[in-house]
């Protein structure tokens, strides 16, 4: 049984950082909006993002940014060009948090976590006059009325526009769990089914390599399939993980297998003349440590893989800039930073309303693109939610009453 029925301009689904930019955007435009999250706290995956530093967005030439969007670019183009990256900058120094932009183009709040940026904005919606509500789970609609379970009971909320951005399905402890597909599913809304993005790599590693378990892999270059990537990744004991190899995600879920260039600024020929050289008494091991001069860590990825070493300085040459990595898994979904599939923007108008659902808009991670961390994945996460609010805002402005979900 019912236990409420509450009445709204615009209800927002998912209080993480598209939400809330959602949320802002209709009470910018003067409309009441109630914000509704299953978790007991808000935007729980947005702090723990910022737990070793808050990476807002990056600077660098437009061009180059909407590149990290693959094939999503053209998709997500309108949207960031309205929120670009000296936009997030200054709206978080809007919010009272300087910023920062570090030796990589990377920018940070100054203070480095997301709380105090976060308790700043809320403390803007709250003037706003944006109710935000916690326990709040979503089970679908019922006679044109969203309806949830809540510590009260059951309640449904009536709304003129509606805003869903659930997130994708990882982290299922700080809320993206992705239950929400199934929901769209049964009303006929069609879905890309999600995969692990941003996300570490499983290795089982031979004993000999317990030794180097916490060890980067600094200055190297990733690739897989026709992506690569510059950076740097660490060997734990479950594999590999870091910045390096999250962005090959895409050609990883399609089964590309991961190769690393140990030397990138050294050249094939430049390596070989090296090995070239007589060894002396040196075992072939030593030989190698002296010739390539790489640090234990890159020196222990070879040997794990490289053995027994082929004899032609030439082959080990070949090994040294594109050691396979011939066992590698991806880690399970849960544990990725963010999700690709979603809701496809096929399935959806210009201002990210769904053409089967009049009313309905969604943003964030619920929409089926993928991004690398380093900026860009929370930039465009911004500027789906400020685009769906804004036109969720047009739609409630033409229409004048209530939608029938």
């Amino acid at each position: 049984m019912t236990l409420q029925d509450i009445t709204t301009d615009a209800l927002v689904i998912g209080a993480g950082p598209a939400g809330l930019m959602a949320a802002d955007a209709l009470a910018d435009a003067g409309y009441s909006v109630l914000v509704a999250d299953q978790k007991p706290s808000v935007a729980r995956k947005f702090l723990m993002a910022g737990k070793s530093g808050l990476n807002l967005t990056k600077a660098e030439p437009f061009d180059a940014f909407m590149a990290h969007y693959g094939p999503h670019a053209d998709a997500l183009r309108p949207m960031i060009e309205r929120v670009r990256p000296e936009d997030v900058a200054n709206w978080a120094q809007g919010l009272g948090q300087e910023v920062f932009t570090g030796s990589t183009g990377r920018v940070f709040p100054k203070v480095i976590k997301a709380s105090p940026l976060l308790r700043a904005w809320l403390a803007r919606l709250d003037g706003m006059g944006v109710t935000v509500n916690t326990r709040w789970r979503w089970t679908g609609w019922q006679d044109g009325a969203a309806v949830f379970d809540t510590p009260d009971g059951r309640v449904s909320v009536r709304a003129k526009a509606m805003v869903l951005a659930m997130g994708g399905a990882s982290w299922r402890r700080l809320g993206s769990d992705g239950a929400w597909a199934n929901t769209l599913t049964k009303k006929g809304i069609p879905t890309v089914s999600f995969g692990p993005s941003n996300v570490g790599l499983t290795v089982p590693w031979s004993p000999h390599m317990a030794k180097t378990f916490g060890s980067p892999i600094k200055n190297a270059r990733f690739f897989a399939g026709d992506m690569e990537n510059r950076g740097e990744a660490v060997i734990s004991a479950k594999g590999l993980e870091g910045g390096g190899i999250y962005p090959l995600a895409p050609a990883l879920r399609k089964g590309a297998m991961l190769h690393i260039d140990l030397m990138p600024d050294v050249s094939e020929n430049a390596i070989t003349k090296r090995l070239s050289k007589p060894r002396g008494k040196d075992s072939k091991s030593n030989a190698l440590r002296k010739a390539l001069r790489v640090d234990p860590a890159k020196l222990a990825l070879l040997m794990e893989y490289a053995r027994p070493l082929p004899d032609a300085p030439q082959d080990v040459a070949k090994l040294v800039k594109a050691l396979p990595i011939t066992n590698a898994t991806l880690r399970p979904m849960d544990e990725a930073i963010s999700t690709s599939g979603g809701i496809p923007f096929e399935t959806m108008n210009d201002g990210l309303m769904l053409n089967d659902m009049p009313g309905v808009f969604a943003a964030g991670e619920m929409l089926d693109w993928d991004a690398p961390t380093g900026g860009y994945l929370l930039t465009a996460c911004f500027a789906t939610g400020l685009w769906a609010g804004q036109h969720a805002a047009r739609w409630i402005a033409d229409q004048g009453s209530a939608a029938a979900f």
